[in-house]
């Protein structure tokens, strides 16, 4: 009875490795407008030589690129660093395959904390850029982290955003259509 069960089994799991999907994109990608309505942000410190620190808080449902997007246009941000922490509902996460020239996708489905989240604003073509890696554990302690994507927040994550008082740019680079951060660039 035992065996006969198994090779089933056996035959799913493989067909299910053999005919998994796997998703890749290309650097660069289009962020979502006005996808983050519950964000809120409070200024905390402001220095009289330009530098500011602000608190920038996500709720149910927000998109955080799309808010941290709009946020950073908001506030004219032409340099800026940033943590933080919280939980999302979903995420795609990104390492780059450098054999596809592509990002390799990385799903989470479902509630995961946040245990790291770092990134930077700078500013290229004009407008501020948000580059942000994350890695996030699910209930079973499973980590998966990588270049942001899309993520979804539940129930908040608060965002830590210094910035400094002077603008750094990125030039787009040939190779890999990365925009790359370039601190001799003056425009």
């Amino acid at each position: 009875m035992l065996k006969n069960l198994l090779l089933p089994i056996f035959i799913l799991l493989i067909s299910q490795t053999l005919f998994a999907q796997e998703e890749y994109v290309k650097p660069g990608q289009t962020i979502a407008k006005d996808a983050a309505p519950g964000m809120k942000v409070k200024l905390l410190n402001e220095t009289g030589k330009g530098h500011k620190e602000y608190l920038v808080v996500f709720n149910r449902g927000d998109d955080i690129l799309s808010g941290l997007t709009a946020f950073a246009e908001k506030n004219n941000i032409g340099f800026a660093h940033f943590t933080g922490l919280g939980a999302v509902s979903s995420a795609r996460l990104g390492c780059y395959d450098r054999d596809k020239q592509m990002y390799h996708i990385i799903p989470v489905k479902g509630q995961a904390e946040t245990v790291s989240f770092i990134g930077n604003i700078a500013t290229f073509n004009g407008k501020p850029t948000v580059h942000v890696h994350m890695a996030v554990a699910q209930s079973d302690g499973l980590v998966r982290g990588g270049h942001l994507f899309n993520a979804i927040v539940w129930p908040t994550l608060e965002i830590v955003v210094t910035v400094e008082p002077l603008s750094i740019y990125k030039k787009k680079e040939n190779d890999t259509g990365f925009a790359l951060t370039d601190p001799d660039l003056t425009q």
